[in-house]
């Protein structure tokens, strides 16, 4: 029960961040398309956890923060508003570039998950 109330809580919680966010459209009307390409890294004997990647189109929520992959990770992800935003600002077209995750696993300390990204906006 108490499961389903916790992720009753986390969902309510994603919605109200998401409706603060905004569309895309409202937050930067001159944008008609992001797509973000990252390949997430863990340490370990096989460094490369996963490659993903991201389409954001006018009608998406304006929220760049993807969660960190790695199991039991409290506190991390990888915040890519600032890079969005100042893409956006200068009107750049494309951005590469790396993250660390922040959080923590098991009351130890973050320097366990890592992303690279490329970053391509598309403008009207």
């Amino acid at each position: 029960m108490a499961n389903r109330q916790n992720y009753a809580a986390i969902k309510e919680l994603k919605k109200q961040n998401n409706l603060a966010a905004g569309l895309v459209s409202d937050r930067f009307p001159s944008v008609s398309d992001i797509v973000i390409n990252m390949t997430y890294f863990q340490r370990g004997e096989r460094p490369v956890l996963m490659v993903r990647t991201v389409n954001i189109v006018p009608t998406s929520y304006a929220l760049f923060k993807m969660d960190c992959m790695i199991r039991g990770c409290d506190g991390g992800g990888f915040d890519l508003t600032s890079v969005v935003v100042d893409m956006v600002k200068t009107r750049k077209k494309v951005k590469k570039g790396s993250i660390d995750c922040h959080g923590n696993i098991d009351a130890r300390s973050a320097d366990h998950a890592s992303i690279e990204y490329e970053a391509m906006i598309k403008y009207k």
